[in-house]
């Protein structure tokens, strides 16, 4: 079902998806090429702006850039027809030498800011204006408009009968820098203005350029992956990309727009739009093409005002993008005329703050915390800051390598950053610089809560913990890997559990679970006897288990089910993998040096031996046999096929396919003529039928068990 036209889509929609040689006849093939461009041009604005604008495209990707490839093989025959408002002018241009300056008509003057954050603020800007204005106690209510106030860099955009020919920062107010070239790159900003929009001589936009913080964080991660500076906030991220001058940088910056206001618009009389207030013209920008915030509101009011500030300041961490305020605006048009300006500001506007999200604080000391996953993260541990609505003490420095770009040391003065849940991060060093200053800080050998060697495997920025089967830092993930389904499968041992184990003292590592007794579990929050029953007779049955499963249950980085099976099928035997070399441990097929490096790192730590032993001391077993050294075919399924369906009385899917990969056969999916045996339980599928189609023949669970058990011939059973 296809998607509704908009009413502001392009008037030429007839021809959009029809090849360049079905346009309809004209009097030369350059007149129907023209045409065809002209419908191309028309097709792309209108996708453009589904696409950016409305979040809802109409078309795949690949249409739209198909289309393009079209437009610019035209211009490209006809470089004298490309226009400014062309869809392939957005990104490219030449690098500028610099910013031409540009003195704007009407200034871009700034709003009063109300740094009082409380909501009353907002009463008492309706008080001044309505004593402005010289409306009584029975004068009905002043409308207002209440927006937003966007983090972010303000563009006026300057379009002569709808098309854009220039862009221009705020400057000092009265002059700014032509940034044309780095707008033109923004997918939400219109080349070409819809509906009446273009009709009208000269009219000026006002909006705001941002960073979604989205984009900001994918921003920063790409430029850490570089090695590159990463960018202190989404605003200065935001102005950086568009005070480039290779516009092909800008390009490659995500930006998004919002516009909010008028500039220089021709009047009235003379073909310009007529308002009559700031809500009609939010409606027409919209109307225009334009992006503006459905977070504007009208607002009748002082009270109106103040529950909008309140309503704002709730949603605020969730928005997705920064806000640092709300603005109040007048709505009628004539009452701002009327109440004018001072000196620089308007009267009939004030930004109404919120508590700032950036605070300057020193560094009193750099620590290290060891992650559930034995990530090691330097942290800053701050003079305490209010930020972001809440006193802050500590600041995150990511990694080694951000530490050492932003050169953070013990006594600087910093520069601590939270914005929304998003964790404080320190994001730059203020200046002037303490003399002397501290030492340069270094990652610790050894790991701060265990005593394990930290490793850095090449190519990646993160320090890890190789203690993971005895760094307490690490033990609740340890004992969650190693009790789930596709690990020893300890069925009921899930996260609140385990948070009890290891907070009351009880678990220390994934040997004491093997310990433990019903007293204790008992003892437990909500764990009643029965329940402390199933989960020590989960523990017992998990004794019982392979190779495998237990390789991949010891967490070892970089050492999934697959790579586990491989490394058992070679080695055959525990004692031979952990004593195994690199060169070794890379004979295996599919391990490569990290893998191997990894796995040798794990068990050349004594905690992690010495965690393995005390587990085997309480009776967790697996079958060994000699590896692939010797003759593979002595496995008792080596070479053999299965396909399993149904429910096994005994044995669930995964440890029946354990089983049979620990003896040397292959599980597949499904059943073909070099399937050997299928195991049939309960309630079996469409693969049993198959198997009766093909002659392949049928066992059960008990066949299974026999074959496991050498029995080179179980019984076929018939279901």
């Amino acid at each position: 079902m296809s998607r509704p036209t908009s009413p502001h889509a392009p008037a030429a929609q007839a021809d959009l998806f029809a090849p360049s040689d079905t346009a309809p006849d004209a009097a030369s093939p350059e007149a129907r090429e023209r045409q065809r461009l002209e419908a191309l041009r028309a097709a792309l604005h209108h996708h453009a702006w589904r696409y950016y604008v409305l979040d809802d495209p109409e078309i795949p990707d690949a249409e739209y850039d198909r289309m393009f490839a079209e437009l610019q093989a035209i211009e490209a025959r006809h470089p004298e027809w490309v226009t400014p408002d062309s869809p392939t002018q957005r990104v490219g241009g030449r690098v500028l030498d610099g910013f031409v300056p540009v003195r704007h008509a009407v200034p871009m003057l700034s709003i009063r800011t109300e740094t009082d954050t409380e909501p009353a603020a907002a009463l008492a800007f309706d008080a001044r204006m309505r004593r402005e204005l010289g409306l009584g106690p029975d004068d009905p209510p002043i409308d207002y408009v209440a927006e937003p106030k966007f983090d972010g860099l303000a563009i006026g955009l300057l379009y002569e009968h709808g098309v854009l020919v220039r862009a221009a920062t705020r400057g000092d107010g009265e002059t700014g820098e032509d940034v044309t070239q780095n707008i033109r790159t923004i997918g939400q900003i219109p080349l070409r203005l819809q509906g009446d929009g273009s009709r009208i001589p000269r009219l000026e936009v006002r909006g705001e350029v941002y960073m979604r913080r989205d984009d900001f964080e994918a921003l920063n991660a790409r430029q850490r992956e570089r090695g590159e500076k990463t960018f202190v906030n989404p605003r200065n991220a935001a102005a950086g990309a568009v005070r480039q001058l290779d516009p092909a940088v800008a390009a490659s910056r995500p930006l998004s727009f919002f516009a909010y206001g008028l500039g220089e618009v021709t009047p009235p009389e003379a073909g310009g739009p007529n308002f009559d207030t700031h809500w009609q013209v939010l409606q027409a920008l919209r109307a225009w093409g334009f992006p503006v915030s459905d977070l504007a509101r009208r607002c009748a009011g002082g009270e109106a005002l103040a529950a909008y500030h309140r309503a704002i300041g709730a949603q605020r961490d969730r928005l997705p993008f920064d806000i640092d305020g709300v603005v109040y605006k007048v709505d009628r048009l004539d009452w701002q005329r009327r109440l004018g300006f001072v000196t620089r500001e308007p009267r009939w506007a004030i930004a109404h703050k919120y508590p700032a999200q950036e605070q300057l604080t020193r560094v009193l000391a750099i620590d290290v915390q060891v992650g559930r996953t034995g990530k090691l993260t330097p942290v800053a541990k701050l003079e305490p800051v209010f930020v972001g609505g809440v006193t802050v003490t500590n600041a995150t420095l990511h990694n080694a390598d951000e530490v050492r770009r932003k050169d953070v040391r013990v006594g600087d003065t910093v520069i601590v950053r939270r914005a929304g849940d998003v964790i404080p991060e320190v994001v730059a060093v203020a200046p002037p610089l303490p003399e002397p200053r501290g030492e340069p800080f270094e990652m610790p050998a050894t790991c701060p809560a265990c005593g394990s060697a930290v490793v850095r495997e090449e190519g990646e920025v993160d320090h890890r913990c190789t203690g993971g089967l005895y760094c307490p830092a690490q033990r609740k993930q340890a004992i969650l890997h190693f009790a789930q389904r596709r690990a020893m499968d300890i069925e009921g041992l899930g996260e609140k559990l385990v948070d009890q184990l290891v907070d009351t003292g009880l678990v220390r590592t994934v040997a004491d679970l093997y310990r433990l007794g019903l007293t204790a579990l008992v003892g437990l929050e909500r764990m009643a006897e029965k329940s402390a029953a199933n989960v020590l007779a989960a523990i017992e049955r998990s004794k019982s288990t392979t190779l495998a499963r237990f390789l991949f249950a010891l967490g070892i980085r970089h050492v999934g089910e697959s790579t586990a099976r491989d490394l058992a099928r070679h080695f055959g035997r525990l004692d031979a993998i952990m004593d195994a070399s690199v060169e070794a441990l890379q004979a295996v097929p599919d391990v490569g040096p990290v893998v191997a490096r990894s796995v040798r790192t794990f068990f050349e730590q004594p905690h992690n031996r010495e965690v393995v032993e005390q587990l085997r001391a309480c009776g967790v077993h697996w079958p060994e046999h000699d590896g692939a050294t010797d003759d593979a075919a002595a496995l008792p399924l080596a070479g053999k096929t299965f396909v399993l369906t149904g429910t096994l009385p005994t044995l669930s899917r995964e440890e029946a396919k354990a089983r049979i990969e620990a003896a040397g056969g292959k599980v597949s999916g499904s059943v073909s003529r070099k399937t050997d045996w299928v195991v049939a339980g309960d309630a079996p599928g469409s693969k049993l039928d198959k198997a009766r189609e093909l002659g392949v023949a049928v066992i059960d669970e008990a066949g299974l068990l026999a074959l496991l058990a050498g029995d080179p011939a179980p019984s076929p059973v018939s279901l």
